[in-house]
């Protein structure tokens, strides 16, 4: 029917559209392959790159392991990467945890709207520890109506460290100035100290307290949760992970449950923002005993599997330089 049309003078473009035939099928129709006797699927045949069977349920096993202990892929990754195990790539391990059946372990992570209000933006650049700290307050739920309990948490930008924090029934610039003084007795004064708009971050009381210690202190924006990234960025890590528990029976159990989360957050957690080192690991340093030890693992997976890359790998660092808006030109350098 198609060459009688043809040779009536219509295009075989139409043709085949009327026919709802694609160029593609009627090609391949003409030009069919060869058969071969005993076809191999795709996804069955032994690409010189291709995980291995036992390799991948090695690896599902540690992904679902890390579940069930409200850890993420990449945090499972690094934990195994650290002890010595590498067998596949962190893009690889994603592809096989999206690739498991059974997702009712796997934590979810709710999404939230912010809004957004231009105004000066504030700027701030840290190359260390100890020179940029961001602090907030949130507020943790009770088991009782209209009664919330306050997390004060002071986060080093440079390292994520948690510095200072503490759980009151209230918000107070009192309670602030304490926490910051203890901080500051342990890891010294920072150069600026950065905060949202509130009423305890802009009080008179803490800007004499930390001004004593010669301390500048800078603000965000109203509504601009971006101005403020590291302090909202450590409280939805507190308060999505797995284990949270949502509501607490009093000011105790809250505080009880803050101190195990800023333990683990410090000493435990892979920070996707520092290579998935811990906290810890970069305001101490330590971090690069524990990167040439990696790199001397992918080194070793690299010289068993050079298909797999295309040029040799190199083993992610914590950044520089990192700051709050820092790209923007006339920056607060600390």
């Amino acid at each position: 029917m198609v060459f009688d049309l043809v040779a009536a003078g219509i295009s075989q473009r139409r043709v085949l559209a009327v026919l709802g035939l694609s160029r593609s099928t009627w090609h391949y129709r003409l030009n069919p392959r060869e058969g071969v006797p005993d076809p191999v699927a795709h996804e069955a045949r032994a690409y010189p790159n291709r995980i291995a069977a036992d390799v991948r349920n090695q690896v599902q096993g540690l992904i679902r392991d890390g579940w069930a202990r409200g850890h993420s892929v990449d945090h499972s990754f690094a934990v195994a990467w650290d002890a010595g195990i590498l067998v596949a790539s962190r893009r690889t391990w994603w592809r096989i945890a999206e690739d498991i059946v059974d997702q009712t372990q796997r934590p979810v992570v709710a999404t939230r709207k912010g809004a957004r209000q231009p105004r000066t933006m504030p700027v701030l650049v840290a190359t260390g520890p100890g020179q940029v700290w961001s602090w907030d307050i949130t507020d943790v739920k009770s088991v009782w109506s209209r009664v919330v309990y306050k997390t004060y948490s002071i986060i080093d930008i440079f390292s994520r460290k948690i510095v200072g924090y503490r759980v009151e029934e209230r918000e107070v610039d009192d309670l602030a100035v304490e926490m910051f003084e203890t901080a500051i007795a342990e890891y010294g004064p920072p150069e600026f100290v950065h905060a949202d708009s509130g009423a305890a971050m802009k009080s008179s009381v803490l800007k004499t307290a930390l001004g004593d210690h010669g301390v500048s202190l800078t603000h965000n924006r109203p509504y601009v949760s971006n101005d403020n990234p590291y302090s909202e960025s450590e409280f939805r890590t507190m308060k999505y992970r797995p284990n949270y528990p949502g509501t607490f029976e009093n000011v105790d159990t809250a505080r009880s449950f803050i101190d195990e989360y800023v333990q683990w957050y410090n000493t435990e957690h892979r920070h996707s923002g520092i290579a998935h080192f811990t906290p810890s690991q970069v305001h101490e340093g330590s971090w690069e005993g524990v990167w040439t030890r990696r790199q001397e693992v992918l080194d070793a997976y690299y010289a068993q599997h050079p298909e797999r890359f295309s040029v040799p790998p190199r083993t992610h660092a914590p950044a520089e330089v990192v700051g709050i808006n820092h790209r923007e030109k006339n920056a607060l350098a600390a």
